[in-house]
């Protein structure tokens, strides 16, 4: 047996240019951006305080929708709903619209009574439907969130959310393909009679940033101009959350093109089997079953160091300027030592570094 607390440290470094990062601040008191896959926090600013978030509450709602719902269902819409105040798609008590003309219209245009007539028709009130919100952000580990409503209007003062846990919330959410679309979409036609084209109330979806492709406004009075974007060049993608941003579109811009012009992905580790590294047992290979990237400056990429835990539960883990990046479960497989030769080969390769 091998020691379990042995610890192999090798350092890896990328002999690449650097271009220093320069400062930057966002007009919103809230404020994240997190790299969509790998969920890299790479600007934040009072993330995790407890906010009122308006409508980018119904992210939630049409993922639910969208998850417990079927599209092609046909959704009454009630008296409670059609009279829901704000923003609306001017539903009719009585009328009956399918669910996918319901988020779209959630979506696009902020329609309160679609997202009342979503919650009642997927858990039979809106007080049940809160209940499945607030569960759903359990699972996602929403620690600072809680939900009263489907749409975000300033109905009590439990309705509370941060920049943070919306940003994960669309990590998430963007996982459907479904959700994807609909989040991405500039203009669409509802399907019932005299309906007029929906337009994206999100300027930097409807043409003002050419690599948006995803997001939801929000306001009220007491939580202030709210919004979420989400972006994509090349194989980057970030989610970008403000919350009361009296300047958000431009903050938005500003942390998007910080992103994509200090960022880029790199891969730390692939899968299989993973390189001899010195100090390492000979009659142990070690596998990786996964693939993994994450956005890295570029002087970032001159600063990872590897550490390798081995034993029973051996892991990989990452360090990029002394802070953890991350930490991936590895496999071990015992091999057959290496012949004589081989180790004579290999040591004299380490001292003359071949």
């Amino acid at each position: 047996m091998y020691p379990i607390k042995k610890i192999v440290i090798v350092s890896l470094l990328f002999f690449l240019l650097y271009k220093p990062a320069y400062a930057i601040d966002v007009s919103a008191h809230s404020s994240v951006m997190i790299e969509a896959e790998s969920g890299r926090v790479i600007f934040n600013k009072n993330e995790h305080e407890q906010m009122k978030i308006a409508s980018i509450t119904k992210i939630m709602t049409a993922h639910l929708a969208i998850k417990y719902g079927d599209l092609t269902d046909k959704v009454k819409i009630s008296s409670e709903a059609s009279s829901t105040e704000g923003s609306s798609l001017y539903l009719k008590a009585g009328q009956s619209v399918l669910l996918e003309d319901l988020v779209y219209g959630l979506l696009l245009r902020s329609g309160n009574d679609a997202a009342v007539a979503i919650a009642e028709h997927i858990s039979g009130s809106v007080s049940a439907f809160s209940d499945l919100m607030n569960k759903e952000a359990k699972e996602f580990k929403m620690k600072n969130s809680h939900f009263t409503n489907p749409h975000g209007l300033d109905t009590d003062d439990q309705h509370l959310s941060t920049a943070f846990d919306m940003a994960i919330l669309t990590q998430q959410a963007m996982q459907d393909q479904t959700f994807q679309k609909i989040f991405s979409t500039a203009q669409y036609t509802p399907s019932f009679k005299d309906a007029y084209p929906w337009t994206n109330k999100h300027k930097l979806v409807t043409g003002l940033y050419p690599y948006a492709n995803g997001g939801k406004t929000g306001f009220t009075k007491k939580a202030g101009r709210t919004l979420v974007t989400t972006a994509k060049k090349e194989d980057l993608t970030f989610i970008v959350v403000t919350i009361n941003g009296p300047d958000d579109w431009n903050d938005h811009m500003s942390l998007f093109e910080h992103g994509f012009g200090q960022y880029e992905m790199t891969e730390l580790i692939t899968r299989g089997a993973l390189p001899v590294l010195p100090g390492m047992p000979e009659n142990i290979q070690y596998i990786s079953n996964v693939e993994q990237k994450i956005p890295l400056t570029k002087k970032e990429q001159k600063r990872i160091v590897y550490q390798m835990v081995q034993g029973k539960n051996a892991k990989l883990i990452v360090y990029v300027n002394g802070e953890k990046i991350s930490s991936i479960p590895i496999e071990e497989k015992k091999v057959d030592p290496p012949a004589l030769y081989e180790n004579l080969i290999r040591k004299m390769k380490e001292l003359f570094k071949w």
